[in-house]
């Protein structure tokens, strides 16, 4: 069985202690029967009563130094030792799946023992968040999934009932429900990439005004049917990026507008902030509250009003143009508030 740290160090303490009065000891008692007559050979003998007398002596000093050392090393060893149990008693307890335990540090202890416990706290923290996320993800899929299956699966039963004619609307409903799902599909399969840092891009060197063009021109019409009136105001920015990870972002920002902002004005920028070169979007619809604008990036979360389910959402656009961003090493926030509508920005490193 292993000697925990406590005792090591009490051990260790001892044995030095022994070791330099060992030295001392059978040095002196060396000198005193042994050198002091070879190197004072004229001088008086040495009394062998004081030989004897200083040879006591020596071994109650010693006892002394065992005896401190040994208090000495348990005092040391416990700002040690404490910090350590409990960093040990938490882990157990996360091992277990209680990712609720966190470790306490005891005062007067040294740094490195309390940067150890922040440091474990900060994890388990962290641990806790991503075991709470997850439950919330693997809910929130169940949920996002269950209604296009449900009216895919209700339709292709009429079908078969004969309930329902077949029709070329009818197979493009289905189709687009269908779509729906891919949809989902593909936007899970991006955000969990981008969590574990293995989102693919295909870098090459490219103008972040051309982009959001680009951008533009895919949804144009979608925007125009939603009575939405776009004004530009796109300067040429150099950036290395995926181009079709870009447009991604930049068409998710677009498509936010067009689901909740209906018959709003929506202007387009590109600028240069800094080091970065910042792709901006903001509407004149209904924004977002104080509560909703911290939850923005959040998956799967939508505000109860404006900004439901049943204009098509999945909660997912947001949180996509910041793992995205990230992945280039930007990020992606909102504007600060001005009135009313909501704004966008997302961020990239600029190419010099």
């Amino acid at each position: 069985m292993r000697d925990n740290l406590n005792t090591r160090i009490v051990r260790a303490m001892i044995g030095l202690t022994l070791l330099a009065c060992a030295v001392v000891y059978f040095g002196l008692l060396a000198y005193f029967f042994f050198i002091y007559d070879w190197l004072y050979p004229d001088a008086p003998p040495y009394d062998d009563s004081w030989r004897l007398g200083d040879a006591v002596m020596l071994g109650l000093l010693l006892g002394i130094a065992i005896l401190a050392a040994l208090l000495f090393g348990w005092r040391l060893a416990r700002p040690m030792i404490v910090p350590l149990k409990s960093v040990a008693a938490a882990a157990r307890r996360l091992a277990e799946g209680d990712f609720s335990a966190r470790a306490d540090l005891p005062p007067r202890t040294f740094k490195e023992a309390g940067d150890l416990v922040a440091d474990f706290n900060q994890m388990a923290e962290r641990l806790q968040r991503a075991e709470a996320e997850l439950s919330y993800s693997n809910s929130a899929i169940a949920h996002e999934l269950r209604t296009p299956l449900t009216i895919l699966r209700g339709r292709l039963q009429g079908l078969l009932d004969g309930v329902f004619a077949p029709s070329p609307e009818l197979y493009g409903r289905l189709i687009e429900h269908v779509d729906d799902l891919s949809g989902i599909v593909e936007e899970l399969r991006t955000l969990a990439l981008g969590n574990a840092g293995q989102l693919d891009l295909q870098y090459a060197r490219l103008d972040l005004a051309q982009e959001a063009e680009a951008a533009l021109g895919g949804i144009d019409h979608q925007l125009a049917a939603a009575g939405i009136t776009v004004s530009r105001s796109l300067a040429s920015v150099a950036i290395r990026g995926d181009r079709a990870r870009l447009r991604q972002a930049m068409i998710a920002v677009l498509d936010n507008c067009r689901r909740y902002a209906p018959q709003a004005s929506v202007h387009v920028e590109t600028a240069v902030t800094g080091d970065f070169a910042v792709f901006r979007c903001i509407d004149t619809g209904p924004g977002l509250s104080a509560e909703g604008r911290t939850h923005a990036f959040e998956r799967f979360w939508r505000a109860d009003d404006s900004r439901g389910r049943s204009l098509g959402g999945s909660g997912l656009g947001l949180p996509i143009v910041r793992t995205i961003a990230r992945a280039h090493g930007g990020e992606a926030l909102l504007l600060p508030p001005d009135g009313t509508g909501l704004g966008v920005e997302i961020r990239f490193p600029r190419q010099i």
